[in-house]
């Protein structure tokens, strides 16, 4: 099983969610931030390492707010959501094909990948 953790950063009643590399997996598919964990990383680390890598900012890692686990092109994959704010920084796409912030309720009128699309729709759905 591959461990991921992704991000929900939100800023002023808006949530950061970013745009697949075109010719990648999922090309052009909209997700929440984030990626593999690495050898000796906790979720959190990991989070914070691809939020530096990916976007050029530094963040604060909170609590957990999701777990899917899932299969995508037969990987196993176990995929983490954390909330997470901007420490410093503005993000950048330096490793994504564009940035966005959305709604809570807009986020579903972007093309998100499977496990993000799931977790959009539980985010919906808390009060």
């Amino acid at each position: 099983m591959i461990a991921v953790a992704a991000g929900v950063v939100c800023r002023e009643g808006r949530i950061m969610i970013c745009q697949r590399k075109p010719g990648g997996h999922q090309p052009l598919k909209w997700e929440f931030p984030g990626g593999k964990l690495e050898a000796g990383e906790s979720p959190e680390q990991a989070l914070a390492r691809e939020l530096r890598e990916e976007l050029g900012i530094e963040a604060r890692v909170g609590r957990i707010l999701d777990a899917q686990r899932i299969a995508d092109d037969g990987r196993d994959l176990l995929v983490l959501f954390y909330s997470a704010e901007i420490a410093s920084g503005e993000p950048e796409p330096l490793d994504c094909n564009a940035v966005a912030w959305a709604g809570i309720s807009e986020l579903l009128s972007y093309d998100l990948a499977e496990s993000d699309r799931a977790a959009a729709l539980r985010l919906n759905r808390r009060p």
